[in-house]
């Protein structure tokens, strides 16, 4: 396992994650998710991922439970907040109110005394900027947060949080988690990626096999036991044109021909950039993690010409 610094900060995680979206609590119990954690963390994964709204709550329960028996000091842990937990008009959003609510429901359920890592799930157009870059910079102080940073926030309103802090003399973001993928590219790397190296704030990147599709294994149709098939996730419907599907094929010829399975195809090309911190992963299998896991080594293979061939099938370079 690699590692790399979170932007210009003195934290290292590991530059593959695991992460318990649409997993930890939907398709996998406190058994199977145990198994899975501690196979990552035996394979170097040091940085878990979470957030308050996963499956309810129960993806935070979940991990709690299942790095009881783990080093806490080894491990960095991480939640979100903004989505509607809680009931009545303040149980949402970045106000002081409901960080500070939220913070300690998911330290409880987490069974930790700290997060490394506070993410704010979305931009909160109802909560004065200032007040959430506060709240954060009070949650450090307390000791329940190490690192505050934003999720899917745009360019500017990353900016924005940033000139606060500088300007209060507070602790700024320190890292964005953007989703980033084959498919998903043109917004990070034309404002996410420039920002953050002019700021030096980390990207911990997610969804990187768009939902499983980059996989290759919507390719013949829905297996029974993909997320695709679950009740929940008829939206992925939508996703899985026919169109989409055809690239992934021609993707997976490039995989083939590099001796490397499509799922590592995409992650290295993500992973070869190197301002982003850490690739976000889900997994229901320990053979998935182990594939996933692997794509670190598939990066070299990734020449100029095998680069310039998955630009012309994707056809959305952001130059272009």
């Amino acid at each position: 396992m690699h590692y790399r610094r979170l932007g210009k900060s003195g934290l290292k995680v590991s530059e593959i994650s695991l992460g318990s979206w649409v997993t930890f609590g939907s398709q996998l119990d406190e058994k199977a998710a145990r198994q899975l954690i501690h196979a990552a963390y035996n394979a170097g994964v040091n940085f878990f991922d979470n957030a308050d709204v996963y499956a309810d709550g129960q993806a935070e329960v979940i991990m709690g439970q299942a790095i009881k028996d783990l080093p806490r000091e080894a491990l960095v842990l991480s939640s979100k907040v903004f989505w509607p937990t809680m009931p009545g008009p303040n149980g949402r959003g970045l106000s002081r109110k409901h960080i500070t609510e939220s913070i300690h429901a998911s330290l409880r359920r987490l069974g930790t005394d700290y997060l490394d890592l506070y993410f704010c799930h979305r931009f909160d157009p109802d909560t004065p900027v200032d007040e959430v870059v506060f709240t954060m910079n009070h949650l450090i102080q307390q000791g329940k947060i190490l690192y505050w940073g934003t999720s899917e926030w745009s360019a500017a309103q990353i900016s924005l949080a940033y000139g606060v802090a500088r300007q209060y003399n507070l602790i700024p973001p320190s890292m964005e988690q953007p989703q980033y993928n084959m498919f998903q590219r043109k917004r990070f790397e034309n404002e996410i990626a420039p920002l953050a190296k002019e700021l030096g704030i980390g990207l911990t990147t997610f969804s990187p096999l768009y939902f499983g599709i980059l996989t290759g294994k919507y390719n013949d149709g829905i297996p029974e036991d993909s997320r695709a098939a679950m009740e929940s996730a008829a939206w992925m419907e939508d996703y899985l044109t026919p169109e989409r599907l055809d690239t992934v094929r021609l993707l997976e010829v490039i995989a083939a021909d590099l001796g490397i399975t499509l799922a590592q195809l995409a992650l290295a090309w993500i992973l070869r950039r190197k301002e982003i911190s850490s690739v976000i992963t889900g997994a229901t299998k320990k053979s998935q993690l182990q594939d996933n896991l692997a794509a670190s080594e598939a990066v070299t293979s990734l020449t100029d010409d095998v680069l310039a061939q998955i630009d012309e099938i994707l056809g959305n370079h952001p130059l272009e």
